[in-house]
């Protein structure tokens, strides 16, 4: 089952989907009141407010022009240093007011779009990453912009309670994104042994069906066990990995786009996920527990 809509792979696609997400959390911030702006979201710690400042944060920093370090407090949502780098940019913008951050954020991407429209760049293009100056290629730093923007419009949406653009084509690049995970979700978190199968169906707005199927490795020199090895499937009763195995040695999780990428954006917990089970109800259980993949 091919995913529809599809996730865009081109990169005019790639562009425009980012331009899609992020003009979105323009639009929903523009004309809020500071009431709404102060509300919190599934994001811990931040407000629809820090949510737009975080963008522009992040966005500021890829068009040359990265925040002044500032002091953090030890808030006690900041797990990593990686949570402390974002939250600078956020700290520093706590004083303003929400329309200058949305002002802020609307000229930052007008650079950013022009740049990102010049018609010598590439998919393969090299830029700088998001973290560090360690290079990337254009198209994969933009799937992360993608997925990190897109899930910080949905906690918006939810916070303001106005739902939208889970079919749209940033969206089919977030769920891509996942998908493309589920071997090392299924293989190194889960655990999952070699013979079995765990298969997602995502029911919409963005249909996929995909899964892994986990293979024992090559035995080592000494005769050890190889690592188990995750092998992603597609669709139908059978495909290029081999037939699915009968009942008992697959697991299936059904559910919606939302529940899926929620959970996957950690902003869900595996009680409050609605989602149906065919097969091992342990196996689904820590599949839902591991399948955060975010920070």
């Amino acid at each position: 089952m091919p995913m529809h809509p599809a996730a865009p792979e081109d990169l005019h696609g790639l562009v425009e989907a980012f331009a899609g997400t992020a003009q979105a959390v323009v639009d929903l911030a523009f004309s809020l009141r500071d009431a709404d702006l102060d509300k919190p979201t599934a994001c811990p710690g931040w407000t629809v407010k820090d949510q737009v400042s975080h963008v522009t944060s992040i966005e500021a920093a890829l068009v040359g022009r990265p925040d002044p370090q500032v002091e953090v407090p030890a808030y006690d949502w900041i797990r990593n240093d990686i949570g402390r780098h974002m939250e600078n940019g956020v700290e520093l913008r706590r004083p303003r007011s929400g329309k200058e951050v949305v002002s802020e954020l609307q000229k930052v991407l007008g650079g950013r779009l022009g740049r990102l429209r010049d018609a010598s760049l590439t998919e393969e293009t090299e830029v700088p990453g998001v973290l560090s100056d360690t290079p990337t290629t254009l198209g994969a730093l933009l799937r992360l912009r993608i997925f990190d923007t897109w899930v910080h419009e949905q906690d918006i949406r939810e916070a303001l309670g106005r739902p939208g653009n889970l079919d749209s084509p940033a969206a089919a690049v977030s769920v891509q994104s996942v998908l493309d995970a589920l071997p090392m979700i299924v293989v190194k978190r889960v655990g999952l042994e070699p013979g079995k199968v765990l298969m997602v169906e995502l029911t919409g707005p963005v249909v996929a069906r995909s899964g892994v199927r986990v293979e024992a490795g090559e035995e080592g020199p000494d005769g050890s066990p190889g690592k188990p090895i995750g092998k992603l499937m597609f669709a139908g009763a059978s495909d290029e990995t081999g037939p699915i195995p009968a009942i008992g040695r697959t697991t299936s999780l059904q559910m919606s786009t939302d529940v899926f990428m929620r959970r996957a954006a950690g902003r869900r917990a595996t009680a409050d996920c609605v989602y149906t089970v065919l097969g091992d109800q342990d196996i689904a259980r820590r599949f839902m527990d591991a399948l955060v993949v975010t920070p």
